[in-house]
């Protein structure tokens, strides 16, 4: 009774925090789609412990010491390489055989039967168990013992198609249920497990959820138990018709099998199915690709197997999806070249009329003879006025363009500094001091940003003045003309003379905006002005007057 109490208050609990978090799936498959990106990074570690203990077993004499780190290896390859696992579990029978412990040998015996199992090798799985001495076995063993045998016939009941067999299999799969619930801890997780599934079954879906509740509140967050439970979770949604907690929870499985290096996945193919049927396609490929590289690095036929009719059906929805962009496209492309030819016949009738209009503007000028001399000096005003107009409007392009260009260099700084932000939010969250020093320390991000504005500023400058260089060298005597390396790039004594350009002369000014001393900006000039073709005090002048009309 106190029992009972006590996993309806869990499961009250759980109710509550449910509903009082709000789930953001999109966020949530962003940060699976980060943890699928650091991947490598997890298998790395993964690898590292697996070195780690190898070199230790390599080290170790007593068999009782090698028997455990051999178990802790195949513990380790157990989701990770199914042929290391079973060549790890093959050598615990050995050593436990060594020991002289039939009780240890048929533990093992069954571990490795379980392994066989649940990757599809029912007959190894069958022989591995007719080699179990159950009579020497203890609680424990009985309890791997016979879990072993109902994954084994569990399995063979869903993958049959005979209906008499289906039927046989599933009373062996019940006898051996109940064998397991005799002799395992009834607090196991194994025990939590099949009572799960058994509530399930049976549609007993508030049991089965208050037992997940329990299950849940056992295993570490983020760890591979805590993935099996969550798919379980999902599950009980599933059977609930709550798509987003079953999405939710569908998704924590798998951004925790990801980042605990796990290959034998089933969360990841389940949500692309998902992900495929709701019409993300881009993201339901990306994750059947992800798990199906899982699969072949696990090494089991079946897993492919079950991949296959998935990733099959991924790839036609994407190549459809493909298809329908292919075609949207060549319906674009066939009404922009319709708009083309309107264009051009446009611009053909607006020449005509322009010819026309030249026409009737000279006959005009030949009957207003009398004016000429007035129209001379209108003429002469006009010119200067265009030419003050063309002044003022280069001034609204370069005014717009560089304002447009520093409202984007600023909200590009703002999203840089804050991903810093958060990158350093993250480092002292995890304790990573040194990191974080390291980071701050170097210069590296100063000399990138400044490298950045300096690219940044060469690409505006040289899109209003595309001559400039040109223009600049033309100034120059032959031998002092520049020549640059890369045609989208400017060098010191340009972009010193850019600046001039766009009005800023003050040596000061453009010191601070290159990041040099002022006496190396004057040396600079002077050293440019030195080469100049013509009269070197003119020519900061006939540097201000490049892209001018004339």
């Amino acid at each position: 009774m106190e029992r009972l109490f006590i996993v309806l208050i869990i499961s009250a609990l759980s109710c509550y925090r449910a509903a009082a978090q709000t789930i953001n799936l999109h966020a949530e498959l962003t940060e699976l789609d980060r943890a699928i990106k650091l991947s490598p990074e997890y298998v790395a570690k993964k690898q590292e412990n697996i070195d780690h203990l190898k070199e230790k077993l390599a080290s170790a004499t007593e068999t009782r010491t090698r028997f455990r780190l051999t178990h802790e290896l195949y513990e380790e390859y157990l989701a990770f390489s199914n042929d290391s696992a079973l060549s790890y579990i093959s050598r615990c029978v050995e050593l436990a055989r060594q020991a002289g412990s039939t009780a240890l040998v048929g533990e093992c015996l069954s571990e490795m039967a379980f392994q066989y199992s649940n990757t599809g090798m029912y007959d190894e799985a069958h022989y591995a168990l007719q080699r179990v001495d159950s009579a020497s076995l203890d609680r424990t063993g009985r309890a791997a013992f016979s879990h072993a045998y109902n994954h084994l016939y569990s399995e063979l009941a869903f993958y049959t198609h005979e209906e008499s067999l289906r039927q046989q299999y599933r009373e062996l799969a019940r006898h051996y249920e109940k064998v397991l619930l005799a002799n395992a801890d009834s607090s196991s997780l194994w025990v939590l497990q099949r009572r799960e599934m058994t509530y399930m079954d049976e549609g007993r879906s508030n049991e089965s959820l208050a037992v997940n509740d329990e299950w849940l509140s056992r295993v570490k967050v983020g760890s591979h138990p805590y993935a099996l439970t969550t798919f379980y979770r999902y599950l009980e949604y599933k059977n609930r018709g709550d798509s987003l907690e079953m999405m939710h929870w569908l998704t924590e499985s798998a951004i925790s099998d990801v980042r605990n290096a796990i290959m034998d996945q089933g969360s990841m193919w389940e949500l692309a199915n998902l992900l495929m049927s709701q019409g993300d396609i881009d993201r339901a490929y990306h994750y059947i690709s992800f798990a199906a590289n899982c699969a072949t690095r696990f090494g089991t036929r079946l897993r492919s197997w079950q991949l296959s009719p998935i990733l099959a059906a991924i790839d036609s929805k994407y190549q459809q999806y493909n298809e329908r962009d292919k075609q949207r496209t060549r319906v674009f492309l066939a009404i922009l070249a319709l708009l083309s030819l309107g264009l051009a016949f446009s611009l053909y009738d607006m020449w005509r009329q322009h010819k026309k209009l030249r026409a009737a503007h000279a006959q005009v000028h030949e009957q207003n003879t009398q004016l000429s001399a007035l129209n001379a000096q209108l003429s002469t005003l006009n010119s200067r006025l265009s030419t003050t107009n063309n002044y003022l409007s280069e001034a609204n392009i370069v005014k717009e363009e560089y304002v447009g260009h520093f409202m984007r260099l600023c909200s590009m700084y703002i999203d840089k500094m804050d991903a810093f932000r958060k990158r350093v939010n993250k480092m002292v969250k995890n304790h990573e001091y040194e990191d974080l020093y390291q980071l701050t320390r170097s210069q590296e991000f100063r000399d990138k940003e400044l490298e950045d504005l300096y690219v940044s500023f060469d690409s505006a400058f040289l899109n209003l003045f595309p001559n400039f260089v040109s223009d600049f060298n033309s100034l120059l005597r032959p031998e002092e003309r520049i020549t640059l390396e890369e045609k989208d790039r400017l060098n010191t004594s340009l972009r010193i003379f850019a600046l001039i350009r766009l009005g800023i002369d003050d040596s000061s000014k453009i010191a601070d905006f290159l990041h040099y001393s002022p006496n190396t900006i004057y040396n600079y000039r002077a050293r440019i002005k030195n080469g100049a073709l013509g009269d070197r005090e003119n020519f900061e002048q006939h540097v201000r007057e490049i892209g001018m009309p004339t």
